[in-house]
């Protein structure tokens, strides 16, 4: 499945949506972005919409099947297209934090602390400008 994603006038993502693989293949058999869009354009009835493709496996520049990373990220609802860097970047989740140019992703001020891990839980306190463990 090949995933898109739907943008408003401002670039911001509004749908996410998958197609077949099948649908975007080309005569040759090699699967073209632009079949794509003109697929979604027919079926939403929206000649004019603009979709972007993005990848499911794509976080932070990095492919996690070890493909070739797309778009930075996966597009989410909510997310920016940034067409200068070509990237789709989430919300920014605080003021402090800072896009981090190579992956697209929103980074703390300060690390999030190296003992972290499923049964130790922080959370960012934006007050404090610091990670707060999480009590349970």
């Amino acid at each position: 499945m090949a995933s898109f994603a739907k943008l408003n006038s401002n670039n911001i993502v509004e749908i996410v949506e998958s197609v077949v693989n099948e649908v975007l293949k080309d005569s040759n058999g090699i699967e073209q972005e632009s079949i794509g869009i003109e697929f979604l354009k027919t079926l939403y009835n929206e000649p004019n919409a603009i979709w972007k493709q993005t990848s499911y496996n794509t976080v932070g520049g990095v492919h996690s099947l070890g493909g070739t990373p797309f778009r930075k990220n996966h597009a989410g609802i909510g997310y920016t297209y940034d067409s200068n860097r070509d990237a789709f970047i989430s919300p920014k989740p605080y003021n402090s934090w800072v896009l981090n140019e190579s992956t697209c992703n929103w980074e703390s001020p300060i690390p999030l602390p190296s003992d972290a891990s499923i049964d130790k839980r922080y959370t960012w306190n934006e007050e404090n400008q610091n990670w707060a463990l999480q009590t349970i």
